[in-house]
């Protein structure tokens, strides 16, 4: 047999191999596939509750009677006020208060007559996010409230109120939507970089320290047939499990996002069949490469329990790297596009952005990843030849 059917005779014992455990691989297709969109619309669910919770446009005052004044002026915004209950703090710590709470003092009325600056209190809990979303609204409209009060003064004394503003400050956001829209969608490529780890996790695992425990390494080593042809045909299988899932991960977003409960994080998530083609093409070297590392880790192991020991070590790295991006403010670094998952990691983040690759972009991560899945193939190939000598 020519070396070319070796590693095809290889290639599809193994994948038969993987596709035989069949409850590992529902696990793992269940917790790798559907976990990103899970969290996308679980994440859709968060957002539409504050978009109906801001339409609904309602405040909550504690001392309701004490400012007929600045009641009146919330309800000329448009906003509806009740009152707050008696044990309003104790509720905002158990979080059974959504809103803060806006409290009067009861010289306020009083205050505003005598042309004072009465002082009021807007009563939130850090860790209680939905109270503390609203915060930046009470404060708007008490600012607001300030500015109406002082033009009326002004005007009542025959002072242009334009004297008190010399400056106008306006705002303009230079990134499009889809930019905006990754500061909530931006943690799914790592979703997906899991679920291929995850899926080259068990076919790589598998096919080297399983073939060992299970004693059927040695008579496939026992073949005329050079320890290259085989590696090469187990890696092929580890990779193309490890493509499927990816395919499986990537095109989930797409019918995912017909299940947003957020208008205005569908308009921001814009993710077709274009994007998911992309990420599959960024993931691709990535598959190779981990798909070898994993094998070589677990070659040097004689069970599966002391290579998911060894190769849990893996998924941690490789799980953290991508935090670098995270953790980076600035621009992009020059040196991440040389650290696999990494360098993914920052591709299919531009691609949600709508942005394009340069030539390093494009170029350096793949020549980085067949490195890598070379260094690892030679590494267990010459193992493989070692214990075929034995």
């Amino acid at each position: 047999m020519s070396h070319a059917g070796v590693v095809a005779t290889v290639f599809a014992k193994e994948v038969m191999d993987a596709l035989r455990d069949r409850r590992t691989l529902l696990i793992v297709l269940l917790s790798s596939v559907l976990m990103g969109p899970l969290v996308l619309v679980a994440l859709s669910a968060l957002v539409g509750n504050l978009e109906e919770r801001a339409e609904r446009r309602e405040l909550v005052v504690a001392g309701l009677a004490h400012g007929p004044t600045l009641v009146n002026y919330l309800q000329r915004q448009g906003f509806g006020v009740r009152a707050a209950p008696a044990d309003y703090e104790a509720q905002l710590r158990r979080a059974a208060l959504g809103d803060p709470v806006l409290v009067l003092q009861a010289d306020f009325e009083a205050a505003l007559r005598r042309g004072d600056a009465p002082v009021v209190e807007i009563v939130s809990d850090s860790a209680n996010k939905r109270s503390e979303a609203g915060s930046a609204r009470l404060q708007r409209l008490m600012a607001g409230f300030a500015r109406e009060r002082a033009t009326l003064t002004l005007a009542l004394r025959g002072i242009a109120p334009d004297l008190t503003e010399p400056l106008r400050v306006r705002e303009r956001d230079l990134a499009n939507p889809r930019v905006r829209g990754t500061q909530i969608t931006g943690m799914l490529p790592f979703f997906v970089l899991m679920a291929v780890l995850y899926g080259a996790l068990h076919a790589a695992l598998d096919s080297t320290a399983g073939e060992r425990e299970r004693g059927s390494l040695e008579p496939l080593l026992g073949n005329p047939a050079p320890p290259w042809a085989i590696v090469l045909g187990k890696w092929a299988a580890v990779v193309a499990v490890a493509m499927a899932i990816a395919v499986l991960a990537c095109f989930s977003f797409v019918p995912a996002q017909w299940l947003l409960r957020s208008d205005t994080l569908a308009a921001l998530f814009q993710f077709g069949v274009r994007e998911a083609l992309v990420f599959v093409a960024v993931l691709a070297p990535f598959a190779a490469a981990i798909s070898a590392v994993l094998m070589a880790v677990a070659i040097r192991c004689r069970s599966v329990k002391e290579a998911q020991a060894s190769a849990g070590l893996v998924v941690l790295g490789a799980s953290l790297l991508p935090l670098a991006g995270v953790f980076n403010l600035g621009e992009q670094a020059p040196w991440q596009l040389w650290v696999p998952a990494l360098a993914q990691n920052t591709l299919m983040t531009r691609v949600l952005r709508g942005e394009g690759f340069d030539a390093a972009q494009a170029l350096i991560p793949p020549l980085v990843c067949a490195v890598v899945a070379a260094a690892a193939l030679a590494y267990v190939a010459a193992r493989l030849r070692q214990a075929a000598l034995r």
